[in-house]
């Protein structure tokens, strides 16, 4: 009998986070109100650092969105980051008329170069944006090393870095300008749709607040819930609609409360790969320095040279064992867009491309039992006649 679909990702929902909805659905406030504002500070108490403000948002990508608007990016400036991620990570850049420049990884453990970061910085570079792909930590003492001698601004995509360490920090904690989680639903915790903006800078947390819903001088949730009449608001900027919704947030708060142990399941699972799949032509996820910490958002897989099947074929061979996986990422330089507009080359990202094509990301949830990752791991081995 055919097996049961293994799917790429599912989340982990339990009884308390069910609960805590319905709460707030009977409580009649349900968008952006008391729970946001106690995930927000559950948050801030979960990094351990009392200085640093939590924005909640409906996106990481509105939250790195809000990020570079209040660092003043804009017409004229360029931003750096990596060719390997996803498209929002460098959109926001364009949202804001400002240029991207993408440059090249690491082809060891596949975060963004800071030697090509260097080599990229010109007189109109104003800000760094370093992914920490799969979970792993970007090398963000050299990035902000490199921030600082250039007077540069750094915003981390940390979409895939909760809780991910470097040198012993969390990463949220670091010396940044800003960090961006995403609470998606295929992340290390999730609210289904949903992110975090994370910063020790009083002005751009105050400008954040208010750019996060229509610009106004203070929110739904201030104006009533006061015990006086506070009708009265101003529009002090033409602002978005990035705010998290007291329904998200209520699952967020359980989610929290369960990432350090969701993290621990992550590590068993990419160590039963490891183990699993030790001896075939591939490479296994890079890991991460002694001491530190990493989320395993994904289990990326890649290809030898000289493996006996291309990354495609083994894809369509795990489809028909039943097994969902990914690719992570199609890197930027490929896509039409950002390709056409900056005249992007594949020689130009030589790392990049290499790992696009060698590639896959195997299933990697808390939901999967050891028997899910010996039955993927067995499909990989046959596909490659081990």
């Amino acid at each position: 009998m055919p097996q049961e679909f293994l799917p790429f990702a599912l989340p982990e929902i339990g009884d308390a986070e069910i609960a805590e909805v319905v709460d707030t659905l009977k409580s009649g406030w349900v968008t952006t109100g008391p729970k946001t504002k106690r995930f927000e500070e559950d948050f801030t108490a979960f990094l351990g650092d009392p200085a640093l403000a939590s924005l909640a948002v409906n996106s990481a990508t509105a939250g790195l969105h809000l990020a570079l608007e209040a660092l003043g990016i804009g017409p004229g400036d360029e931003v750096i980051t990596t060719t390997h991620t996803f498209t929002a990570t460098a959109e926001v850049v364009r949202y804001l008329g400002a240029d991207v420049k993408l440059v090249d990884i690491d082809p060891a453990t596949l975060n963004i170069d800071p030697a090509a970061v260097e080599a990229a910085i010109t007189p109109r570079t104003k800000a760094l944006m370093p992914v920490h792909y799969a979970g792993l930590a970007a090398d963000m003492p050299a990035l902000l090393d490199i921030a600082r001698r250039h007077g540069l601004k750094v915003v981390e995509d940390a979409a895939h870095a909760l809780p991910t360490t470097c040198g012993g920090q969390l990463v949220g904690t670091l010396g940044s300008d800003a960090t961006v989680f995403s609470f998606y639903a295929n992340k290390t915790i999730t609210t289904g749709e949903g992110g975090m903006l994370v910063t020790r800078d009083p002005e751009l947390a105050r400008r954040a607040r208010v750019m996060r819903l229509h610009g106004m001088s203070r929110d739904a949730f201030d104006r009533f819930t006061a015990k006086v009449p506070s009708w009265y608001y101003e529009i002090v900027a033409p602002g978005f609609k990035y705010n998290l919704t007291d329904i998200a947030a209520a699952l967020g708060i359980h989610q929290l409360r369960r990432a350090r142990a969701f993290q621990q399941r992550r590590v068993q699972l990419a160590a039963l790969y490891d183990e699993a799949l030790r001896g075939l032509p591939v490479l296994l996820p890079p890991r991460p320095a002694a001491g530190d910490l990493h989320a395993w958002h994904l289990y990326v897989l890649r290809l030898a040279d000289g493996a006996p099947i291309a990354r495609d074929r083994l894809i369509e061979a795990l489809y028909a064992d039943g097994i969902g996986c990914s690719v992570h990422y199609i890197p930027l330089h490929l896509q039409p867009y950002w390709r056409d507009r900056y005249g992007l080359q594949p020689a130009q990202f030589p790392h990049s491309q290499h790992a696009f094509a060698h590639m896959l990301s195997l299933p990697l949830y808390t939901r999967m039992t050891d028997a899910d990752v010996l039955r993927v791991a067995a499909s990989v081995r046959r596909a490659l006649g081990g």
